[in-house]
Protein backbone atom coordinates (compact mmCIF):
# COMPACT_ATOMS: atom_id res chain seq x y z
CA UNK A 1 0.00 0.00 0.00
CA UNK A 2 0.63 3.31 -0.93
CA UNK A 3 0.45 5.79 2.14
CA UNK A 4 0.49 9.48 2.41
CA UNK A 5 -0.22 12.33 4.42
CA UNK A 6 -1.81 15.67 2.48
CA UNK A 7 0.45 18.25 2.92
CA UNK A 8 -2.43 20.75 2.84
CA UNK A 9 -4.14 19.62 6.04
CA UNK A 10 -3.62 19.89 9.71
CA UNK A 11 -4.03 23.52 12.18
CA UNK A 12 -5.13 26.09 10.43
CA UNK A 13 -2.79 29.11 11.53
CA UNK A 14 -4.94 30.20 14.19
CA UNK A 15 -5.10 26.85 16.06
CA UNK A 16 -1.61 26.81 15.61
CA UNK A 17 -0.55 30.49 17.25
CA UNK A 18 -2.92 29.64 19.87
CA UNK A 19 -1.70 26.12 21.11
CA UNK A 20 1.69 28.11 20.94
CA UNK A 21 0.79 30.39 23.05
CA UNK A 22 -0.85 27.88 25.42
CA UNK A 23 2.13 26.04 25.59
CA UNK A 24 4.89 28.92 25.71
CA UNK A 25 2.51 30.66 29.02
CA UNK A 26 2.45 27.09 30.62
CA UNK A 27 6.33 27.20 30.68
CA UNK A 28 6.14 30.33 33.05
CA UNK A 29 3.13 29.61 34.61
CA UNK A 30 1.55 28.15 37.33
CA UNK A 31 -1.67 27.40 36.51
CA UNK A 32 -2.60 27.96 32.73
CA UNK A 33 -7.16 28.06 32.48
CA UNK A 34 -8.82 27.49 29.21
CA UNK A 35 -12.05 29.04 28.34
CA UNK A 36 -13.83 25.85 26.73
CA UNK A 37 -11.19 22.99 24.43
CA UNK A 38 -8.67 25.25 22.98
CA UNK A 39 -9.47 22.60 19.91
CA UNK A 40 -12.23 20.56 18.75
CA UNK A 41 -10.31 17.62 19.30
CA UNK A 42 -10.02 15.27 22.17
CA UNK A 43 -6.56 14.01 21.55
CA UNK A 44 -4.69 17.24 21.11
CA UNK A 45 -6.98 18.13 24.65
CA UNK A 46 -5.74 15.30 26.37
CA UNK A 47 -2.25 16.06 25.36
CA UNK A 48 -2.09 19.56 26.68
CA UNK A 49 -4.16 18.83 29.50
CA UNK A 50 -1.17 16.93 30.57
CA UNK A 51 0.91 19.32 30.44
CA UNK A 52 -1.22 21.31 32.89
CA UNK A 53 -3.70 23.41 30.72
CA UNK A 54 -6.98 23.38 32.79
CA UNK A 55 -10.34 23.41 30.90
CA UNK A 56 -12.88 25.40 32.10
CA UNK A 57 -16.47 26.99 30.94
CA UNK A 58 -18.37 30.32 31.25
CA UNK A 59 -19.71 29.71 34.18
CA UNK A 60 -16.89 28.42 36.03
CA UNK A 61 -15.35 31.92 35.14
CA UNK A 62 -17.40 33.90 36.78
CA UNK A 63 -15.93 32.44 40.25
CA UNK A 64 -12.43 32.83 39.24
CA UNK A 65 -9.83 35.88 40.31
CA UNK A 66 -6.43 36.58 39.99
CA UNK A 67 -5.35 34.16 37.56
CA UNK A 68 -4.82 33.37 33.76
CA UNK A 69 -7.31 32.09 31.48
CA UNK A 70 -6.26 31.54 27.69
CA UNK A 71 -9.04 32.55 24.94
CA UNK A 72 -8.83 30.40 22.12
CA UNK A 73 -8.96 30.67 18.45
CA UNK A 74 -12.34 31.29 18.16
CA UNK A 75 -12.99 34.15 19.99
CA UNK A 76 -14.87 35.43 22.80
CA UNK A 77 -18.11 37.67 23.41
CA UNK A 78 -17.60 41.26 25.35
CA UNK A 79 -19.07 40.06 28.38
CA UNK A 80 -16.07 37.51 28.97
CA UNK A 81 -13.59 40.74 28.97
CA UNK A 82 -15.92 42.41 31.33
CA UNK A 83 -16.02 39.51 33.58
CA UNK A 84 -12.07 39.09 33.39
CA UNK A 85 -11.38 43.10 34.22
CA UNK A 86 -14.04 42.54 37.15
CA UNK A 87 -12.48 39.15 38.46
CA UNK A 88 -8.72 40.60 38.04
CA UNK A 89 -8.25 38.00 35.39
CA UNK A 90 -4.96 38.50 33.01
CA UNK A 91 -6.29 36.83 29.35
CA UNK A 92 -3.93 35.20 27.45
CA UNK A 93 -5.66 36.51 24.44
CA UNK A 94 -4.90 33.55 21.19
CA UNK A 95 -8.13 34.80 19.32
CA UNK A 96 -7.58 34.55 15.60
CA UNK A 97 -6.80 37.74 13.45
CA UNK A 98 -9.74 36.50 11.25
CA UNK A 99 -12.63 35.97 13.69
CA UNK A 100 -11.12 39.22 15.57
CA UNK A 101 -11.76 41.59 12.25
CA UNK A 102 -15.44 39.56 11.67
CA UNK A 103 -16.54 39.97 14.88
CA UNK A 104 -15.41 43.67 14.18
CA UNK A 105 -17.91 43.69 10.91
CA UNK A 106 -20.33 42.37 12.54
CA UNK A 107 -20.69 44.66 15.37
CA UNK A 108 -20.56 47.66 12.95
CA UNK A 109 -23.17 46.18 10.78
CA UNK A 110 -25.10 45.59 13.89
CA UNK A 111 -25.31 49.35 14.68
CA UNK A 112 -26.13 50.17 10.88
CA UNK A 113 -29.02 47.43 10.73
CA UNK A 114 -30.08 49.03 14.22
CA UNK A 115 -31.15 52.45 12.46
CA UNK A 116 -32.38 50.86 9.79
CA UNK A 117 -34.87 48.26 11.67
CA UNK A 118 -32.98 45.43 9.53
CA UNK A 119 -31.32 42.20 11.07
CA UNK A 120 -28.15 40.65 11.37
CA UNK A 121 -28.27 36.68 10.32
CA UNK A 122 -25.06 34.41 10.72
CA UNK A 123 -24.45 31.20 9.24
CA UNK A 124 -23.29 28.73 11.16
CA UNK A 125 -24.13 26.56 14.15
CA UNK A 126 -25.85 27.55 17.40
CA UNK A 127 -24.13 27.41 20.81
CA UNK A 128 -20.60 27.15 19.15
CA UNK A 129 -17.74 28.90 20.30
CA UNK A 130 -16.90 31.47 17.65
CA UNK A 131 -20.92 31.82 16.73
CA UNK A 132 -20.97 33.12 20.62
CA UNK A 133 -18.22 35.13 20.47
CA UNK A 134 -20.56 36.99 16.79
CA UNK A 135 -23.79 36.95 18.63
CA UNK A 136 -22.27 38.64 21.39
CA UNK A 137 -21.41 42.04 19.14
CA UNK A 138 -25.09 42.19 18.44
CA UNK A 139 -26.72 41.95 22.47
CA UNK A 140 -27.65 38.69 21.00
CA UNK A 141 -30.27 40.11 18.80
CA UNK A 142 -28.57 38.01 15.51
CA UNK A 143 -30.39 34.88 14.58
CA UNK A 144 -28.31 31.87 13.86
CA UNK A 145 -29.11 29.77 10.73
CA UNK A 146 -28.05 26.53 9.80
CA UNK A 147 -30.92 24.48 8.23
CA UNK A 148 -33.78 25.37 5.93
CA UNK A 149 -36.38 25.47 9.01
CA UNK A 150 -33.93 28.45 10.54
CA UNK A 151 -34.70 30.50 7.49
CA UNK A 152 -38.61 30.93 8.95
CA UNK A 153 -36.65 33.22 11.83
CA UNK A 154 -36.19 35.52 9.68
CA UNK A 155 -38.24 38.76 8.71
CA UNK A 156 -38.38 39.03 4.97
CA UNK A 157 -39.76 42.83 5.02
CA UNK A 158 -37.23 44.10 6.59
CA UNK A 159 -33.14 44.38 5.65
CA UNK A 160 -31.11 41.39 6.11
CA UNK A 161 -27.23 41.52 6.37
CA UNK A 162 -25.73 37.96 6.28
CA UNK A 163 -22.30 36.91 7.66
CA UNK A 164 -20.83 33.44 8.00
CA UNK A 165 -18.88 31.34 10.36
CA UNK A 166 -15.13 31.45 9.39
CA UNK A 167 -15.02 27.50 9.39
CA UNK A 168 -18.36 26.52 7.53
CA UNK A 169 -18.64 25.60 3.67
CA UNK A 170 -18.37 28.00 0.80
CA UNK A 171 -20.96 25.86 -0.93
CA UNK A 172 -23.49 26.13 2.03
CA UNK A 173 -22.85 29.81 2.44
CA UNK A 174 -24.01 30.45 -1.16
CA UNK A 175 -27.01 28.34 -1.27
CA UNK A 176 -27.81 29.81 1.87
CA UNK A 177 -27.94 33.45 0.27
CA UNK A 178 -29.76 31.91 -2.65
CA UNK A 179 -32.57 30.73 -0.62
CA UNK A 180 -32.44 34.18 0.88
CA UNK A 181 -32.66 36.29 -2.32
CA UNK A 182 -35.75 33.94 -3.15
CA UNK A 183 -37.62 34.64 0.39
CA UNK A 184 -37.04 38.44 0.25
CA UNK A 185 -38.01 38.48 -3.52
CA UNK A 186 -41.42 36.56 -2.84
CA UNK A 187 -42.07 38.97 0.07
CA UNK A 188 -41.41 42.22 -1.59
CA UNK A 189 -41.74 41.36 -5.64
CA UNK A 190 -38.11 42.61 -5.85
CA UNK A 191 -34.44 42.49 -4.41
CA UNK A 192 -32.22 45.33 -4.18
CA UNK A 193 -29.05 46.40 -1.87
CA UNK A 194 -30.67 48.09 0.53
CA UNK A 195 -32.97 44.89 1.13
CA UNK A 196 -30.04 42.25 1.75
CA UNK A 197 -26.17 42.30 1.89
CA UNK A 198 -24.11 39.33 2.01
CA UNK A 199 -20.70 39.07 3.33
CA UNK A 200 -18.56 35.52 2.80
CA UNK A 201 -16.84 35.88 5.74
CA UNK A 202 -15.74 32.15 5.33
CA UNK A 203 -11.79 31.84 6.36
CA UNK A 204 -10.09 31.37 2.54
CA UNK A 205 -7.51 28.93 4.45
CA UNK A 206 -10.52 26.70 5.09
CA UNK A 207 -12.34 27.21 2.17
CA UNK A 208 -9.02 26.58 -0.16
CA UNK A 209 -9.32 23.82 1.44
CA UNK A 210 -11.96 22.33 -0.32
CA UNK A 211 -10.99 22.25 -3.97
CA UNK A 212 -7.71 20.55 -2.62
CA UNK A 213 -8.97 18.05 -0.63
CA UNK A 214 -11.34 17.27 -3.59
CA UNK A 215 -8.19 16.53 -5.95
CA UNK A 216 -6.10 14.37 -2.61
CA UNK A 217 -9.80 12.31 -2.62
CA UNK A 218 -10.12 11.65 -6.58
CA UNK A 219 -6.16 10.85 -6.45
CA UNK A 220 -6.40 7.93 -3.29
CA UNK A 221 -8.22 5.01 -3.42
CA UNK A 222 -9.59 5.36 0.73
CA UNK A 223 -9.98 8.20 1.91
CA UNK A 224 -9.51 8.55 6.32
CA UNK A 225 -10.66 11.77 7.23
CA UNK A 226 -9.01 12.60 10.41
CA UNK A 227 -10.79 14.87 13.25
CA UNK A 228 -12.39 15.15 16.39
CA UNK A 229 -16.05 15.06 16.30
CA UNK A 230 -16.91 18.11 18.09
CA UNK A 231 -15.32 20.23 15.10
CA UNK A 232 -17.68 21.04 12.52
CA UNK A 233 -15.05 22.27 9.95
CA UNK A 234 -13.93 18.77 10.02
CA UNK A 235 -18.00 17.08 9.42
CA UNK A 236 -17.98 19.79 6.07
CA UNK A 237 -14.52 18.90 4.89
CA UNK A 238 -15.25 14.68 5.28
CA UNK A 239 -18.16 15.69 3.20
CA UNK A 240 -15.79 17.26 0.19
CA UNK A 241 -14.04 13.71 0.18
CA UNK A 242 -16.68 11.80 0.32
CA UNK A 243 -18.58 13.56 -2.49
CA UNK A 244 -15.39 12.63 -4.89
CA UNK A 245 -14.58 8.93 -3.02
CA UNK A 246 -17.00 6.63 -1.78
CA UNK A 247 -14.50 4.84 -0.11
CA UNK A 248 -13.96 7.93 2.46
CA UNK A 249 -13.90 7.18 6.55
CA UNK A 250 -14.15 9.60 9.05
CA UNK A 251 -12.06 8.43 12.36
CA UNK A 252 -11.26 10.54 15.37
CA UNK A 253 -7.88 8.28 15.70
CA UNK A 254 -6.04 4.73 14.73
CA UNK A 255 -8.27 2.91 16.88
CA UNK A 256 -11.25 3.32 15.10
CA UNK A 257 -9.70 2.04 11.28
CA UNK A 258 -11.45 -1.51 10.35
CA UNK A 259 -8.86 -3.57 8.66
CA UNK A 260 -11.39 -4.41 5.92
CA UNK A 261 -11.53 -1.25 4.34
CA UNK A 262 -7.96 -1.93 2.90
CA UNK A 263 -6.45 -3.57 -0.45
CA UNK A 264 -3.13 -4.66 -0.80
CA UNK A 265 -2.91 -2.89 -3.53
CA UNK A 266 -4.94 0.53 -1.99
CA UNK A 267 -3.56 3.99 -2.50
CA UNK A 268 -4.01 5.66 0.98
CA UNK A 269 -4.80 8.79 1.49
CA UNK A 270 -5.03 10.68 5.23
CA UNK A 271 -6.74 13.92 5.41
CA UNK A 272 -7.79 16.10 8.63
CA UNK A 273 -9.75 19.34 9.49
CA UNK A 274 -8.13 22.69 10.39
CA UNK A 275 -8.39 20.85 13.97
CA UNK A 276 -6.88 18.00 13.49
CA UNK A 277 -2.90 17.78 14.64
CA UNK A 278 -0.08 16.54 12.60
CA UNK A 279 1.24 13.87 15.19
CA UNK A 280 -2.31 12.61 15.06
CA UNK A 281 -2.08 12.21 11.03
CA UNK A 282 1.01 10.34 11.55
CA UNK A 283 -0.14 7.82 13.94
CA UNK A 284 -2.82 6.62 12.00
CA UNK A 285 -0.25 6.26 8.73
CA UNK A 286 2.05 3.92 11.37
CA UNK A 287 -1.19 2.29 12.37
CA UNK A 288 -1.90 1.55 8.58
CA UNK A 289 1.78 0.83 7.87
CA UNK A 290 1.55 -2.02 10.53
CA UNK A 291 -1.63 -3.88 9.29
CA UNK A 292 -0.15 -3.65 5.91
CA UNK A 293 3.08 -5.81 7.13
CA UNK A 294 0.29 -7.97 8.67
CA UNK A 295 -1.51 -8.19 5.32
CA UNK A 296 2.14 -9.42 4.16
CA UNK A 297 3.15 -11.59 6.26
CA UNK A 298 -0.90 -13.49 6.19
CA UNK A 299 -0.21 -14.08 1.93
Amino acid sequence: MEVTIDKNSGYCFGVEFAIKMAEDEMEVSEKLYCLGDIVHNDMEVKRLSEKGLVVIDREQLQNLTDCKVLIRAHGEPPETYRTAIENNIELIDASCPVVLKLQHRVKTAFDKMEREQGQIVIYGKKGHAEVIGLTGQTLEKAIVVMEDKDLDKVDYSRPVTLFSQTTKSTKGFYELKSKIEERIKAEKGELSEVDFNANDSICRQVSNREPQLQRFSKENDVILFVSGKKSSNGRALYQVCLAENSRSYFVENETEIDPSWFSPEDKVGICGATSTPMWLMERVMQHIQSLEQGMVLEN
